[in-house]
């Protein structure tokens, strides 16, 4: 970079001798700095995340999957990255994963979707032969930071491992920590299995089910408040 902004004072330099000056005072080359906030509202926040490329999985997705739903919701779903289903039409949590949500909030947890906020740790979807580099997860980390900031969840279901490490900072297994209430300083992390996990793994519905009827009694609990 420093011999790039040498070179461009070189030139202009060489233009201002061939226009006749024998000496100037020139203000040295100043690389402006790039804007890194990111927007105070979720639609410019999309605006910006769909636009990112700040990693290489901009290069082989279809379409940026954002967060959606309630912008007042209490309740937050955070999962780890789109699937091929959400890729392709742009929405989160489509195709069988999203039914298995969808029967989750409704037929354990009374709640549709459009009553709380779902959103990912990552927006793109990584290609079928790799999985999301750490590189990929601390790019995309600020984008769910924020949603986080601007909904203001009191309670978060984190679902999969992947998610749940990064709001918490702990690498435990989901089979030592799923269910288990963490609190921070302004929201509770539940984590359990991913609804795509349960597709393989039948049998952890059970411990799922268990795990949401924890989430329904703090949710209610914190409704119920005056």
């Amino acid at each position: 970079m420093k011999n790039l902004k040498n070179a461009l004072l070189l030139k202009h330099l060489y233009q201002l001798k061939q226009l006749g000056y024998a000496y100037t005072s020139i203000h040295p080359y100043k690389e402006k700095e790039p804007d890194l906030t990111l927007p105070n509202t979720l639609d410019s926040l999309k605006k910006q995340a769909k636009e990112c490329h700040l990693c290489t999985l901009s290069k082989s997705r279809h379409n940026v999957v954002f967060g959606e739903g309630s912008e007042d919701a209490t309740l937050m779903i955070i999962g780890d990255f789109p699937n091929n289903s959400d890729d392709s039409i742009g929405k989160i949590f489509t195709g069988r994963t999203g039914e298995i949500l969808t029967n989750m909030l409704e037929k354990v947890l009374g709640l549709g979707r459009d009553e709380v906020y779902i959103s990912n740790l990552l927006k793109c979807h990584a290609l079928d032969t790799q999985d999301p580099s750490p590189t990929h997860t601390h790019t995309c980390y600020p984008y769910l930071l924020k949603e986080i900031e601007l909904i203001q969840p009191s309670i978060i279901i984190a679902f999969g491992e992947l998610a749940y490490q990064y709001l918490s900072n702990d690498d435990s297994p989901m089979d030592k920590i799923h269910g288990t209430l963490h609190q921070s300083e302004k929201y509770t992390v539940i984590p359990t299995y991913h609804p795509t996990y349960l597709l393989k793994n039948p049998s952890k519905k059970k411990e799922v089910f268990e795990d949401l009827k924890k989430v329904k009694r703090l949710y209610e609990g914190l409704i119920a408040k005056p």
